[in-house]
Order: structure tokens, then C-alpha cells, then sequence
């Protein structure tokens, strides 16, 4: 076996189970893994330096195909069901040497890297690939040690093994499929096999994380962006896909903490990443410019088509997928801060898509509604995305990250109940959907507004307004705000019929009391005040 490029000290290789392979490349720079990419026909390089990779026949995560390990440590912690699919001990041992086996004789990409900014709570990991742009993915994506700490790395906490090219027989691996990602929290290992897409990596240490920080830690994880004013003031920004998470957070007045993972300890918060994951569907400078700089040598962009006959990508095309990525180092942005660690936020602001246009532009949170709705996870798709849709559909993902959450649901509000009494936060619900009707009738709302209603939260100007609460939501709305006209503030006063909009009012609430159902005997009873009466 050779060890080529940077293997740190007090290296105990065996331990790994992967004895066989024929040689191993230790922590290569971002230069030698893209020349290895291309020497091995991983992929091609862009006009402008960064690495264009497919994925294969997976463009994205897979959740029916992510497992957990059930045993002593998880199987009376773990929320079970179908974002947490068990899997037996024994299964994964024999699985894992399957793996070991397809790695034999061949080279693979070891790199030492670890997650969560704040050192109070940083987690090593060992990332071991088959292909080099994996590797340069998690050279991207994880925290980088310094060269000193590289040549001093001993053994660490968790170890991921990232096999595409391995393909499970499901009746005789357990597996549902061919493709498989595996969490292993008494072996310390994630498993991944079948699939190319590197999110599963970078996901899986989200997992792990949101198991470990909240359950033993009792930090709060959390799925959302944040940044920092001039006067260190930090806001968190929570939504799913289409709200504006990134975009919102992504202030030139303010510096980027991080665009999707970070934990809230007693000291601070924190990134649990050393870089972003963006889409870049449709990308332009004009729309995201700093994305846009970004993309450039060391950055890799996934499942990408290029203008015919050149280099050139054409982020419009998503004939591959429309969830094509560029993975690059949080330095890559210029308003980054480094390192990615935050004060106390004072503001949370969570982003929903109501195409319903119900909820209102933004409203004050009172700590029920916060959790309620930290739980409840609402956004909406938009009609028309389906043959025979017609009416907005609502989407409900628990803590705006129902896919990442090894715990119930309850267990991460009751810890954001707790931060926000202690350090006074408000928080409030903005809706960057539509406004004057659902969509088809009515109009997306400004996002010069919303800009404008954030900024006016932020810098305390909505405390001096007066409110008025929601009559079936209970959230309260301001009457005015700066640079917004003070028309839109409540949506009932937007539609032109006011019954119309009193009955979408009611449907939206009585879906969110039936998503609630689920979650009703896992939380607190002053949660449930936060709910909405139709």
C-alpha cells in the first residue's frame, strides 16, 4: 500500500477495515485533485476554472435510501419512521466489508477535515473516496485544519467511506436499492455507496450532528443561513427551497456567517460548514453576483450543460436536473466572515413561499407561534408545476429540515423555546409569496419590500409601529413599516374579496392543524397556544 501526498502522524490505517486498497492520496490540494478529476475522466474543466462533474444517475439525495443504524445508542433516541429508516448492526458490518472488498486494489482519496467553526465543539472527520472530485467537494464543503494541525492529526471522531462506483445487491446487503447512505453512531462511520451526488456526504454530517449536539449538548442545530452587522448583531434566516433563504441572508451591509448549517450554543453561533453548496439554476451576475464570483478554480459546479461548442455553462440549462450545484470555500465569498462564528442572534427570521396568499408579508412571533411554526416547516408550490394542478399545494418539512432530523421535532423547538427566553430573541414569520389572491390571481411580493421589512426589524424601527393581530394565525401584524406601503401589511386588505380570502384563510389553517397531528404527543402543551383557530 503507498501513501501519497500529506498522511498525518500516528496514522493507525487498519482501524478503517480498508487494508486492501492499493494506494491512498492524503490530503491533496485543491490543484491536485482537480488534475487527478481530469486525468481519470471525473470531468471537465469550465472558462472560468471551475471543475464541471456529473453525478450520475443520482442528481440529488435519495431519503428513501438513508438509512440509520439501530442499536444501543439509537434505538431509544431516534425518531423513527420514514426519514429514519433502521437498519440492523450486523447488516452494516457485513455491508462495510463489502465495500472493503470493492476498494481493494484500487487508489482512493483520504482527507482530514472536521465541522463546527466554534473549537468548543468541533468534530473530526476522515473523509475516505473513491473519485478525487469527491474528495475536492469535501475539501470545500468541511472546515479546513491548518497545515500544522494536518502534520499533528491523529485518529478521528467519524469516517466517511464514499464508494459510487459499489452497488448493492438488495436482498443479500438489507439495502433497498443499489444506493445506500448509512449513519453508524456506535461505529462512527457513514457509509455511502451507489450514488455519486456529494450532498449525501455533506448531509450525513448534518445528521450526525443534529443527533449529537442537541441530544448530548444540548446546543440547538439548525438548518438555516445567518449573518452579522456592523455591530456584530447576528440573524438567522430559516425556509425551504424557493423562499430566499440565500438570497435574504446575502446582505452587502452584512457579513455571511453561513448559508445552510450552524449550531446555537451557550456561547455562540456557529457554521457547522467551511463552505457552500448553492444552486445555480438560472444563475446570473446580476441576480447573485456573489455566487457568480465564486465559481471560479477549486470550485466544482454538478450536472451542469455547456453553451454548444464551448466551456461556457449555460445555467439556464437544467436538462440534467434543475438541482444543479456549485460546491466552493466559504473565502470565495467576499463578505465572509472567517471564522464562521456569530454572537447570540437577537432576530430569526422564518421564510415561507405562502402561494396561498394568506400570511402576511411579516409578522411578530410570540414564543408559542415561534415553535409552532418552527415545527410546522410551511411553504407552498406554486399550481402549474404538475399536469392537473391546479391550486397551490402546501409543503410542511419539520424545523425547516424535516430530512436531517435524527430526533423528534419537539426536542429542537424546546431547545429554541429555552435560547429564546434566555437571550430575548424575536422572531418573525415572512412570507415572500404572493400578496391580493393566491398565485394565478394574485402577485408576488416585492422583494424590495421584504428587504425593506427585514432591514426595518433588524434595526429596530418595527418596535416603534403599531400591531394588530392575525384572526386566524393570531400573529401580529405592524401597520406601517418604512419603505413599504402600508396597503400590503395585512393580506385580507390585498384581496378583493374579503370572504374569499376569509375561507383560503381557514383551508391554510386547517392544514397546518392536520400536519400538526403528528407531532402533537412529542411537545410541550404551551406549543400548541401557537396554533391557529380557523
Amino acid at each position: 500500500m503507498k501513501h501519497l501526498g500529506h498522511p498525518p502522524l500516528n496514522l493507525h490505517w487498519e482501524r478503517s477495515g480498508l487494508n486492501g486498497v492499493q494506494q491512498i492520496f492524503w490530503n491533496l490540494s485543491p490543484a491536485e485533485l482537480v488534475e487527478s478529476a481530469l486525468a481519470s475522466g471525473e470531468g471537465q474543466l469550465c472558462d472560468n476554472g471551475a471543475l464541471a462533474s456529473d453525478t450520475g444517475e443520482f442528481t440529488g439525495r435519495s431519503p428513501k435510501d438513508r438509512f440509520v443504524v439501530k442499536d444501543a445508542i439509537t434505538e431509544n433516541a431516534v425518531w423513527w419512521g420514514d426519514i429514519n429508516i433502521p437498519f440492523g448492526p450486523d447488516h452494516f458490518d457485513a455491508l462495510y466489508e463489502r465495500v472493503a472488498e470493492y476498494l481493494a486494489g484500487k487508489t482512493v482519496y483520504a482527507r482530514d477535515a472536521y465541522a463546527c467553526a466554534d473549537p468548543d465543539h468541533r468534530l473530526n472527520i476522515r473523509v475516505i473516496t473513491e473519485l478525487a472530485y469527491s474528495n475536492l467537494f469535501c475539501h470545500n464543503l468541511f472546515l479546513r485544519p491548518t497545515a500544522e494541525e494536518l502534520t499533528q492529526a491523529g485518529e478521528p471522531e467519524w469516517t466517511i467511506v464514499c464508494a459510487p462506483g459499489f452497488r448493492a445487491e438488495p436482498d443479500r446487503d438489507h439495502t433497498r436499492q443499489h444506493n445506500f447512505a448509512i449513519l453508524n453512531f456506535t461505529r462512527k462511520v457513514i457509509l455511502i455507496g451507489g450514488t455519486g451526488y456529494t450532498g449525501e456526504m455533506k448531509k450525513g454530517i448534518f445528521g450526525v450532528l443534529n443527533f449529537v449536539l442537541p441530544h448530548h449538548k444540548k446546543v440547538l442545530s439548525m438548518h438555516c443561513s445567518a449573518n452579522s452587522g456592523a455591530q456584530g448583531d447576528t440573524a438567522l434566516f430559516f425556509g425551504l427551497s424557493g423562499t430566499g433563504k440565500t438570497t435574504l441572508s446575502a446582505d452587502p451591509n452584512r457579513r455571511l456567517i453561513g448559508d445552510d448549517e450552524h449550531g446555537w450554543s451557550d456561547t455562540s453561533v456557529f457554521n457547522f460548514e467551511g463552505g457552500c453548496y448553492a444552486k445555480c439554476i438560472n444563475l446570473t451576475p446580476e441576480k447573485e453576483p456573489e455566487i457568480w464570483k465564486a465559481i471560479r478554480f477549486g470550485s466544482i459546479v454538478e450536472n451542469i450543460v455547456f453553451k454548444e461548442g464551448t466551456r461556457i455553462v449555460d445555467y439556464d440549462n437544467g436538462s440534467k436536473t434543475e438541482n444543479t450545484r456549485c460546491a466552493y470555500p466559504i473565502h470565495y465569498i467576499d463578505n465572509a466572515m472567517v471564522p464562521s462564528v456569530g454572537s447570540h442572534p437577537k432576530h430569526l427570521f422564518f421564510l415561507t413561499a405562502d402561494a396561498f396568499g394568506v400570511l402576511p408579508p411579516i409578522s411578530r412571533l410570540n414564543e408559542a407561534q415561534a415553535m409552532y411554526h418552527f415545527i410546522s416547516g410551511y411553504t407552498a408550490k406554486v399550481a402549474g408545476t404538475e399536469v392537473g394542478v391546479t391550486e397551490p399545494q402546501t409543503t410542511f418539512s419539520a424545523c425547516f429540515g424535516r430530512a436531517f432530523l435524527p430526533l423528534h421535532p419537539g426536542q429542537y423547538a424546546t431547545l429554541l423555546g429555552q435560547k429564546m427566553q434566555e437571550h430575548r430573541v424575536q422572531v418573525w414569520l415572512v412570507n415572500t409569496g404572493w400578496s391580493g389572491g393566491p398565485y394565478g390571481v394574485g402577485s408576488r411580493m416585492k422583494l424590495s419590500y421584504t428587504r425593506a421589512m427585514i432591514t426595518a426589524a433588524l434595526e429596530g424601527q418595527l418596535d416603534q409601529v403599531e400591531f394588530e393581530n392575525h384572526p386566524v394565525f393570531g400573529v401580529s401584524m405592524p401597520k406601517s413599516c418604512p419603505q413599504v406601503p402600508s396597503e400590503i401589511l395585512n393580506p385580507r386588505l390585498t384581496w378583493s374579496d374579503p370572504a374569499a380570502y376569509d375561507a383560503k384563510a381557514s383551508q391554510l389553517a386547517a392544514a397546518f392543524i392536520k400536519n400538526f397531528d403528528q407531532y402533537r404527543d412529542g411537545v410541550d402543551a404551551q406549543v400548541l397556544e401557537g396554533e391557529p383557530r380557523p
